[in-house]
């Protein structure tokens, strides 16, 4: 059963990046997801997400950048206090049980994301003030350096549901914020100095070739519906386990 699961893991882990590139996501909470029922330790699979989101989220934002107007302005705002927070939260080593509660939490993000439920505004709902963009970026990256993701699953649908940025727009914000903080976020888990184990760099080049082709499609107005309610539910029914145990 355990060489199943090892070897499924070859499926599911470029699957999951196909889909979030996508979007514009490196898909970090997807690979913690998986990981995380699979029994691995949080300090094992931290930095193993971080890496492949680094990777995937570049591949993201190299093919979104010149997809529409970049949101310079708001994405300074963001990153420059994010950065440092993710580093602060890569230092912070959960215990077990509690950070899959918390992944199961944030899980509920990308599940109402990718069924549509989390509103786009045609047209800005609020204002920006100076402050927004600071506080956003650090509350985000705080818990996605502690966590292990890059924070796109949060930060896309709230540019989006406020109306600060199109989708295209967000889709190449949210890769480069991913990049960034999940640089961040492993150097700070790097003080931990916890070799990731040779199997899980076994899945690196797989997962990124997910990634790349599935930021290629995305970019170029590739759209399936039923693979992301499928996620969903898959996201859905993980986020429920991690939560209650």
């Amino acid at each position: 059963m355990e060489d199943l699961l090892y070897y499924g893991l070859f499926f599911l882990m470029p699957f999951a990046a196909f889909l979030y590139a996508s979007v514009g996501h490196g898909g970090a909470s997807s690979y913690l997801m998986i990981l995380a029922l699979l029994g691995f330790a949080p300090e094992e699979i931290r930095p193993t997400a971080l890496i492949l989101n680094m990777m995937v989220s570049m591949a993201s934002f190299l093919n979104y950048r010149k997809a529409g107007e970049f949101p310079t302005h708001l994405f300074w705002s963001l990153i420059l206090f994010s950065i440092p927070a993710a580093y602060f939260g890569g230092t912070i080593l959960l215990d077990a049980s509690i950070y899959k509660k918390v992944l199961g939490v944030l899980l509920i993000f990308p599940v109402l994301k990718f069924s549509g439920i989390f509103p786009i505004a045609k047209e800005k709902k609020l204002k920006r003030a100076w402050w927004m963009g600071p506080l956003l970026g650090i509350l985000i990256g705080f818990v996605s350096g502690m966590i292990g993701i890059g924070g796109g699953i949060i930060l896309t649908p709230i540019v989006l549901m406020l109306g600060w940025a199109g989708v295209k727009e967000t889709a190449a914000l949210s890769a480069l914020f991913i990049f960034l903080n999940s640089v961040a976020g492993f150097l700070g888990a790097s003080t931990y100095e916890i070799p990731m184990k040779e199997e899980l760099w076994v899945l690196v080049p797989l997962t990124v070739a997910g990634g790349m082709l599935g930021a290629y499609l995305g970019a170029r107005k590739f759209s399936n519906q039923a693979l992301k309610y499928l996620l969903a539910f898959v996201l859905f029914f993980a986020s429920v386990k991690l939560i209650l145990g």
